[in-house]
């Protein structure tokens, strides 16, 4: 990963800015691209961190299409309500400016041609052209179809958003698919968690300081838990929920690639090929996963949701324990959790450390801090935050320990003038042609072909109560271990 062509952790912007762009957005009237596109766009512009000359072009079915100023007051509406700044000034002037539109169906993809010819003449020379397929699933056929029947696939680049497949046999034909017009090299599958900075902090923390690399192996670490439970419900989308469920819209896209960015061997340089040789290896040393090792559960009220089936067994729930079979995590669980209407909406990931061998503190100094051992705490929300949890001995005469912490938090520790959210810093690596944090097509297929036995032999699902942390027998799942969500220590006396 050549980080001279990314933002610094100070929000400097970049030595050299990607080349002259056309960036066409698919979907551009959606929701993703009104709640996170449109605004992130606007903010890497005001950033300086766009191209020195760009053109964004909108497209949508003929039925939906927009005017050039339509678009431009769509988008001036998408930043205000949910931009970081003001759609205001001469930097909102430009970026306006550089806004069209051009429909495109798959028999009548004139007005869209035309609309990147126009774009590109109007940034000169020989701009960049990028792809965001910020579509439903069902369209990415149809899309990369056109976009190969039209020749405005030559040389470019695309971003294609999940879920990647539902199964092993659905991710091949989309790999087919993609593939037939556009070389891996030059495909983007996009996961915003990637995308935060917590991600790359995961990289600085074991391989840029020592006192972190030796420890990060089975002989100190005994459990390792990815964590990213969400307060809200399915917020109306009972079509898609129905046809997906949690599994396949959270773990497989998201909550692996985190397990493989944490599990990975040192790379041999940080560059894209490098770090994604050693995340799909980590895949590759997996166990396929057993039901035995899943729960499933359905927050009550699903199923009274319009559009659920009353007897659906789709999951809103999932927790596993994941086996990694290597010299490095041999031994060690990884305990992955997340689901909708639960207490907290929370990104994390807790490595925990194994209790020293020589016990030379007496029992009940050691319980009375709860029997806790070491903890090391990465947060992913935004800005996100590092905390060491360690036990140190209270004041008195008595030896009793006591749990403490160390805490780095980015958002004290560094401007955030310039911050990038996960979407803004994805589609500027993309822009960059740099494949780092975008997932490959054999990993993503290897995911699914771990992940079969539990898509064909899923457990029933168990209920539990919205604004609780899930079903009861998550637990047992992770016994003798414990969630670390919700944060008991904070509530707890000695």
């Amino acid at each position: 990963m050549d980080r001279s062509d990314a933002p610094s952790a100070t929000g400097t912007p970049p030595a050299a800015r990607p080349d002259d762009h056309v960036v066409v957005l698919f979907g551009a009237t959606g929701d993703l691209a009104r709640r996170k596109l449109l605004p992130g766009l606007f903010h890497l512009a005001k950033a300086g961190l766009m191209p020195r000359r760009f053109r964004i072009v909108g497209t949508t079915p003929a039925s939906a299409a927009l005017g050039d100023d339509e678009f431009r007051a769509h988008a001036r509406q998408a930043v205000a309500e949910f931009g970081r700044t003001p759609p205001e000034g001469p930097a909102w002037q430009e970026f306006e400016a550089a806004l069209s539109f051009g429909a495109a169906d798959p028999d009548a993809p004139e007005p869209l041609v035309a609309a990147v010819r126009a774009a590109e003449q109007a940034v000169g020379g020989t701009p960049r052209r990028l792809f965001h397929l910020a579509v439903p699933p069902v369209a990415f056929t149809s899309v990369i179809d056109l976009l190969g029947a039209t020749g405005l696939a030559r040389d470019a680049r695309v971003i294609v958003e999940k879920p990647f497949g539902t199964d092993l046999a659905s991710a091949r034909a989309l790999n087919a698919t993609i593939h037939a017009v556009f070389d891996e090299s030059r495909v983007f599958r996009i996961d915003h968690f990637l995308g935060k900075e917590a991600v790359d902090n995961i990289l600085a923390l074991r391989f840029a300081n020592g006192l972190f690399e030796p420890v990060w192996n089975r002989e100190h670490i005994s459990h390792v838990q990815i964590d990213v439970p969400e307060k809200i419900d399915i917020q109306g989308r009972a079509q898609f929920f129905e046809g997906t469920g949690t599994f396949r819209d959270m773990v497989v896209t998201h909550l692996f690639q985190l397990l493989g960015f944490v599990a990975m061997e040192p790379p041999v340089a940080l560059e894209a090929r490098a770090l994604r040789d050693e995340q799909v290896k980590v895949f590759r040393s997996m166990r396929p996963l057993d039901p035995a090792d899943a729960v499933r559960g359905q927050y009550a009220g699903y199923r009274d949701e319009p559009g659920v089936d009353p007897a659906s067994d789709t999951e809103t729930f999932v927790a596993l324990r994941v086996a990694v079979d290597n010299w490095r995590w041999a031994g060690v669980p990884f305990h992955l959790r997340t689901g909708k209407a639960l207490a907290e909406g929370r990104h994390q990931v807790t490595i925990g450390l194994r209790e020293p061998v020589l016990r030379m503190f007496p029992l009940d100094a050691r319980t009375a801090a709860g029997g806790r051992g070491n903890a090391l705490v990465i947060d992913f929300a935004d800005p996100g935050s590092l905390t060491t949890r360690l036990l140190v001995k209270e004041p008195g005469a008595d030896m009793r320990l006591a749990e403490a912490e160390m805490v780095f938090g980015y958002d004290t520790s560094f401007t955030s003038e310039h911050s990038l959210e996960g979407y803004e810093h994805l589609i500027l690596e993309a822009m960059l042609g740099n494949q780092s944090l975008f997932t490959r097509s054999d990993g993503i297929e290897r995911l699914w072909e771990l992940s079969a036995p539990l898509l064909d032999a899923p457990p029933p699902v168990r209920p539990y109560a919205p604004g609780s942390w899930g079903p009861d027998a998550i637990d047992a799942l992770v016994a003798p271990h414990r969630w670390y969500l919700p944060d008991r220590h904070r509530d707890e006396g000695p």
